[in-house]
């Protein structure tokens, strides 16, 4: 059965962000892999203007068309494209999900201000450069407009109310040092997610951008291992 697998980037990201898992599924899989920049993201950020349907609607696209190319299709969504994944997962046939990072509840502002003060250190040190999340969104604080900010909390408004209506087999994957989206969210998704068949894998070390956590190697692993397994059938 010839498998696609639909990977989706977080907010003010691109597909950089699980370039680090797209690349061992690759080596370790002979699926059909496509990851498509969502409209305003990438490198250069372009968001004015843009909604969070049409986001919603860029993946819906890639889906089809992925649909007509394979016989069953897997979606890997990463922060804001978790939350996506989870749209797709109740409007299309799709066969499992994996869920990184996945911001099923708001940026929280505490622990994202201890990154800052993180940063700050850093910064008194003279450090700042070495930090990967200074570099990661050095730019993008200063180019995304508060309405585009906007559009992404009302995308997880919108997709919410549905978490629960998810039956497919789920694998979620959280680092415990997320800054950006509180790790206590994938136990909130786990327990909301009524489906027989879903996994919960934390990463100790794991920050936000979890594809490149120091132990990413051990739930990548974990996760293709979740996407081969047969489902069990009656």
């Amino acid at each position: 059965m010839k498998t696609g697998v639909l990977c989706i980037h977080g907010f003010t990201g691109g597909p950089y962000e699980l370039q680090p898992f797209v690349d061992f599924l690759k080596v370790n899989t002979d699926w059909k892999i496509v990851v498509p920049t969502l409209p305003g993201h990438g490198e250069i950020l372009s968001l004015n203007k843009l909604s969070a349907e049409n986001w919603m609607m860029a993946a819906e696209q890639t889906l089809r068309q992925l649909q007509k190319d394979v016989e069953q299709v897997y979606v890997i969504g990463f922060s804001m494209g978790g939350v996506i994944a989870l749209y797709l997962a109740n409007r299309y046939p799709i066969c499992k999900l994996v869920l990184l990072s996945a911001a099923a509840k708001y940026i929280y502002p505490t622990q994202l201000l201890q990154d800052i003060r993180e940063i700050a250190k850093e910064a008194m040190a003279g450090k700042l450069e070495d930090n990967q999340l200074y570099q990661l969104y050095r730019d993008k604080w200063k180019s995304t407009p508060i309405q585009a900010a906007f559009e992404f909390m009302r995308l997880v408004r919108i997709v919410e109310p549905y978490y629960g209506q998810i039956t497919i087999p789920v694998c979620l994957v959280q680092g415990k040092k997320d800054g950006i989206v509180p790790y206590t969210t994938a136990q909130f998704l786990f327990n909301q997610m009524d489906n027989e068949k879903k996994e919960l894998i934390y990463s100790e070390t794991g920050k936000h951008h979890i594809c490149y956590s120091e132990d990413c190697k051990d739930w990548f692993n974990k996760a293709l291992q979740f996407l081969k397994e047969k489902e069990e059938k009656g």
